[in-house]
């Protein structure tokens, strides 16, 4: 797994066709799945809240393509 850098304040990625994001707010780390914000999760670190972003995916599963 990638480490971030605190210093850096937005991240994002692609994690089994879903997007997901982390936003620094000052007083810790926000996240976005598929472009919606999560109400009510804010994390310490970007690594947790990146690991929380991936076990969501992990548990929906991939993003389906649509033809």
């Amino acid at each position: 797994m990638q480490t971030f850098e605190q210093a850096d304040s937005f991240w994002s990625d692609s994690y089994h066709g879903h997007s997901i994001a982390t936003l620094n707010h000052g007083s810790g780390w926000l996240v976005y799945l598929d472009h919606v914000l999560q109400h009510n999760k804010l994390f310490a670190t970007a690594d947790a809240a990146v690991t929380w972003l991936r076990q969501q995916v992990d548990v929906t599963g991939p993003r389906r393509q649509a033809h």
